[in-house]
Formats: structure tokens, sequence, C-alpha cells
């Protein structure tokens, strides 16, 4: 079973003995692998786990016993490993002789780095990427050991890079690690600390001031995970769900907050998810910022700066960028030499950035922000109507232009997940439904911004013209009358609608394109069993014939798909919809240890107990983590009233009784903390 402890963007995978050895295993930095091997032996076998587990994001313990070895007594050693993970990583080794007799053994330690970039790593991953068709990994580099500093050093041959190990025992090098001949006492114990400090220039660092470094990175943690706590709203619930699940998101977007390594100096913005997508996302970005503005404004207005720095300027198809394009993904180290620094395959995240953006204001009222931002969103918006509608049909298309990019391009972006009723293959160039939702709300929310803050009446008034024939034409070119009616996966190359039941539906409910007289199929199509699987809605429903319940986006259940469908539902006062969302997902996370996976199974809840996980899913994930946050946001109702400067809940009168009572203290807007009581099924917001 695998372990993960990470810091922003820096993180370590390893087995639940501590070792570290499996393909896709190993200390990550700078999106290369600094380390592929670290394994512990007692006479030449590894421990034997009693426990081990995750102390904070950024530490774990690992508690051992010995094998019999060379006549080494059952139980007579106990193995402790508590590692932690800053910038580089500390592990802390300490043996014990728990016998009444002397007791002598061998301790091994061996290691050994290939430096892989972080995307050849993760092709080896069956989930997401393809270990029979991946390229060989590269070969281990050897260890060179440096007597004087009791240190091996491994050097990258390929471009510099350097991993020092640095031992706090001198033993016995064989090559490949160090060895250890320890004779113990009765009740006595024996202590190894190892520093593994990564360097993409090859700079060593003197062992003498790395231990420095080292206490002040645990403090610097350890207090950046206090303030940030402090910051964020604190929550007391009866209902037990609920309370735990906020109080585990609450840690996992501590764990992906990150700095940004366009300016580091700046504030941290949350990387998308464990294990490969520790970076920044454009689409997964935004829209965890979108779930978490109850936490404050700051991790959007991050986010809204540095993807601003990154929007693309030039026309590039080796990157699938365009003038105004918010970028996809953002790799440093290898990662960047190998396959790209920026690539910009993603549909969906310019208009997002620009929902984004308003609602910041919406919720912070803080203008001379917006006023700032100005330049990149009238660049987003040019990209929409440019590059985004190549064709001029009115929709926002995408088709890979860049050799190595990804074919789909919107939230479904696995290969095979753009799929007709029967099956087929959808052909580029695409455009997704729910892309011109966002697109639609976009233009609304920015004639908002545009009147009120801006002072640009004229743009304000085209923009609003703009959303209103979209929202028609979309309803006229989507709208699949067959099977109740509900609105198509997409539009293919031919303008044909891909006419597979899908998720995407709710997304358009989010984004208010619906009008009024579809809300009854739609809301019918997402709630029936076809696409409800009882924990929660199906990206694609039972009736097609692509559906899969274990296939990624193609029958799976997604929970941040389910918290913006749930939002969407509420925005056309389906409560009753949106809450037993709220309920499922709540329900399911306790059999995650409340923490949301990024994806789960699509089985019927009437024929598991439990729901199933998904092999690989990633966890934490951030917008996985952000789906409490927003569900807790739902269902109180709370929503910000810029023009009053005011909190207000717009929850329905009566709550479902199983919500039980709640206080929410310290949620920040326009500069004030409010709280907000849940009590005898009715939600009211006091400033505090």
């Amino acid at each position: 079973m695998a372990l993960t402890i990470l810091e922003g963007s820096t993180f370590c995978i390893c087995d639940d003995r501590g070792d570290v050895g499996d393909e896709t295993g190993g200390f990550f930095a700078h999106d290369t692998r600094f380390l592929s091997v670290l394994r512990l032996t007692i006479n030449g076998k590894p421990p034997l786990l009693l426990s081990s587990g995750k102390v904070e994001y950024f530490s774990a313990a690992f508690y051992l016993r010995n094998p019999v070895a060379d006549g080494l007594p059952q139980d007579s050693l106990s193995i402790a490993r508590r590692r932690f993970v800053g910038d580089s990583m500390q592990e802390r080794i300490v043996v014990r002789n728990e016998s009444m007799e002397p007791v002598r053994f061998m301790l091994g330690l061996e290691v050994g780095c290939d430096f892989a970039d972080i995307m050849s790593v993760k092709d080896h991953d069956f989930a997401l990427g393809d270990p029979e068709h991946a390229e060989p990994l590269p070969d281990p580099v050897e260890p060179v050991y440096d007597a004087e500093n009791n240190q091996f050093l491994l050097a990258d041959t390929e471009d510099g890079a350097r991993t020092q190990v640095i031992l706090s025992q001198r033993g016995t090098s064989d090559g490949k690690g160090m060895a250890y001949e320890v004779g113990l006492g009765p009740r006595e114990s024996w202590e190894l600390q190892v520093d593994v400090v990564a360097s993409l220039d090859g700079e060593v660092v003197a062992p003498r001031l790395v231990e420095r470094r080292f206490g002040d990175e645990l403090v610097h943690v350890r207090e950046s995970l206090a303030a940030w706590q402090l910051r964020v709203p604190q929550l007391r619930s009866t209902w037990d769900d609920l309370g735990h699940a906020f109080t585990q998101s609450v840690a996992d977007l501590a764990a992906l907050r990150m700095r940004s390594a366009a300016d580091p100096g700046r504030g941290r913005l949350p990387a998308a998810g464990m294990p490969w997508f520790m970076t920044v996302f454009g689409r997964d970005t935004i829209i965890t910022c979108l779930q978490t503005l109850l936490f404050g404004p700051e991790l959007a207005r991050t986010a809204l700066e540095v993807l601003a720095e990154l929007q693309a300027r030039e026309d590039d198809p080796s990157i699938d960028a365009e003038p105004g394009k918010i970028v996809h993904e953002v790799r440093t180290g290898k990662a960047a030499k190998h396959w790209f620094s920026s690539y910009y395959g993603t549909v969906d995240a310019t208009p997002l950035y620009l929902v984004l953006l308003s609602e910041v204001w919406r919720w912070t009222g803080d203008e001379a922000f917006i006023r700032s931002l100005q330049e990149p969103a009238l660049r987003a918006l040019e990209w929409i109507d440019r590059w985004g509608d190549r064709d001029g049909d009115g929709f926002v298309e995408y088709e890979r232009r860049s050799g190595h990019g990804l074919v789909n391009q919107s939230w479904k972006d696995s290969g095979d997940s753009q799929r007709f009723h029967d099956g087929r293959f959808a052909e580029t160039p695409i455009a997704p439904a729910e892309v011109q939702g966002y697109v639609y709300d976009a233009k609304r929310r920015l004639a908002e911004v545009a009147r009120d803050v801006w002072r640009d009446r004229a743009l304000a008034d085209r923009l609003q013209a703009e959303a209103k024939v979209l929202r028609d034409r979309f309803d006229d070119a989507f709208w699949v009358e067959e099977r109740g009616g509900f609105y198509a996966l997409a539009l293919d190359r031919d303008k044909n609608r891909v006419d597979s039941m899908c998720s995407n539906m709710g997304h358009l409910l989010w984004s208010g394109i619906v009008h009024p007289h579809r809300v009854e199929p739609v809301v019918d199509a997402l709630m029936g069993d076809a696409l409800w699987s009882g924990w929660g809605v199906r990206t694609m429903s039972e009736a097609d014939a692509a559906y899969n319940p274990l296939a990624y986006h193609n029958g799976t259940v997604w929970p941040h798909d389910n918290s913006l469908i749930a939002c969407g539902l509420a925005r056309y006062g389906r409560w009753p919809e949106a809450q037993r969302i709220v309920q499922r997902l709540l329900h399911a996370a306790r059999h995650f240890d409340y923490q949301l996976p990024e994806v789960f199974a699509g089985l019927r809840r009437s024929e598991t107990t439990f729901p199933i996980a998904y092999p690989t899913a990633a966890r934490p994930q951030a917008w996985a983590a952000g789906t409490p946050v927003l569900l807790l946001q739902l269902l109180l109702g709370l929503q910000p009233d810029v023009r009053r400067h005011a909190l207000e809940t717009i929850a329905p009168p009566e709550l479902p009784s199983w919500a039980q009572s709640a206080r929410l203290t310290g949620v920040r807007a326009f500069d004030r903390t409010w709280t907000v009581y849940l009590e005898d099924a009715q939600v009211r917001v006091e400033e505090s």
C-alpha cells in the first residue's frame, strides 16, 4: 500500500514500511525524481510491518519489527522510521533492542536514483499512463561515496542534477548503500539520521548546513499550517459526516498549497493533486478556488495573478497556445526539458478564469484588484471569440495542434471520453456542452464587472447581448429530444450532437444557460436511474454503449463534478435534489476516511454496501478536497451580495433533519467576518 507525504510540490511516495523502490515511487522535487531507491534491511531482509501512517501531511511514521534472519530472534527489535518532507527530505531511524539478551545484527540502507522526469514516471502508472507502451525509465546512476562528508552523491549525467544522501553514522559502503554492524544490550537503542537534498543545478550543500536548514524548514512548514488553520473558518457540527469531511478538506488543501514556479515570493495556490499533478493546472486550480471562497480570497487572488502572468501571448501550435488563452499545465525541472514548461491544451480554463475573477469581486468588492486584471480578462474574452471559435459558428471548440498534447481538452480529457450513444468516437474539432455554459456565464458576469467596476457600458451591453444569443443558439444546437430530452455531451466536427447522456448537463445548470422550460427534463435525467448511482451522478448513463462504472470518465462518480451539479440544481431552486447530492457525497466520504478521492466507481448503491474505490484515484486531490467546502456553502445557502457588502443565506426555509445543527465561525467576506448558524432546520447569518 502506497503512502505519500508532501509539502507543496515536493513529495515522497513509499510503501507502508517506508521503503522506496517501485517504478512509480520515489522522492520528487521540481517534477524530477531525486531518489528512486531507499531500502532498509535487517540481516539482509526487509523488516516486518507493525503499523504506519501519516502524522501530518508533510510527515509520516513507520513502526516495524525485525525479520527472523541469521539467528535474530523474533520480535527482538523494534524499528521506528520518522520521515519529514520540506524542500528536501529527512528521516530518523531508531532501532531498539526489546529483548532481555544482547543482540548483534547488520542494518543495511540501499540508495539509488534514476533522475526520471515525472511525466515519464507517470506513464508507468496503469491508471493515468500506459505501462505496456511506456518508454523504459533511465538506468539508475552509481552512488558515489564521499567519505570525508559521510554522504552518497548521485549525479545525473544528462543535465547535472544531483542528490545528496547525508548520513549521521559511519558504516561500510558496498557501492549501493551503507551497512552498519550494530550491537545492542537489552533496552538499548541505536539511531541513524538520513538527509536527502535535491539540487537541479548540481549544487552540493555542506552537510553541517543541512541540519540547520531542515530545522528551519520544519518550523516554517508547521507555522504555515498553523496560520492556515487559524485563517480558515471553524466548523462545529452535530452531523459527523459534515464535520469530519470539512476538517479533512482543510488539511488536504493545506497540503496541496504550493508556491508558484513563476513567482515563488507570491502567496500560495492549490496544486491539482497527488502524485502526478503537483503543479499549476489551469482548470483544476480555478475550480478549486471557486469551491473554496468560503475560506477567503487568498488562494483565488494568487491563482488569478499567476494565471494572468502565464496567459499565452503568442500563437504556438507546439504547445496548443493562442493569445489570451489560460494555461493548462506548468512543469519544471526535467519534465520541462523533456516535455514542456507550459502547455495550453484546455478549452475551458479561459472562460472559467473570468468566472473566478467575477466571483472574487462578488466576495470582496475589491474594485482595485479587479481593475488590475482588466487586461488579462479582456485578452481572455478575445481568445474566446477569435481563437476559441475558429469556424465562427458561435461555439467554442478544441482540436489538438501539438504533436504530443491532449486529444480531448475539456475536463473529461481521457482519450475515450467523447462518445456517441452507440459508442462511436466523436472526431475533433469538438464543442463540449459545458464549455458553452462557462462562456455564457463568463460573458454575463463580465458584463456586470464592465458596468460596475470598469465603467465600460458599451462592453457590458455587448457582452450581455452576446450571452443572450449564445443561450438561444446553444439550446437549438445541443438539445436532444430522445430519452425524455437532455443536452448532448458535445458537437463533433460535422456539428452532429454527441448524444450520450452525461453529467456535463449539471454544469449547464451551474452556469445558468439552461432555459426554464428545459429544467424539468434535465433534472429528471441527472437524478434518474441511468445517471444517479445512489452515491452521486455518474459521468455517463447506464443506457449509453460506452458506459462502464470503472471507466475514468464514462460511468464513474467524480465528487467535484457533483458539487457543481448540486450548485446548479440549487441555482434553479431544485433544493431537494441538491441536498440529496450533499447528503450522499458526505456519506460516501465516510468510507474513504473522509478524504474524498478524485473519482470512485459508478456501481449502484443498492448493489454495494459502500462506494467502490477507483484504485489509482489521486488523494489528496484539489477539487475533490474542495467539494465538502462547496457542499457546506450550498447546504447553508451562503451567497455574497456585493452591492450591500453583506453575506446572506438563500437556503430554503427548512433544511432536512439529517443536516442537524452547525455553527460556522470566521467566514470572511468584504473584509469582515461572519458567523453562520444552523439551528432548528433554519440558517441565519450574523456579522461577527
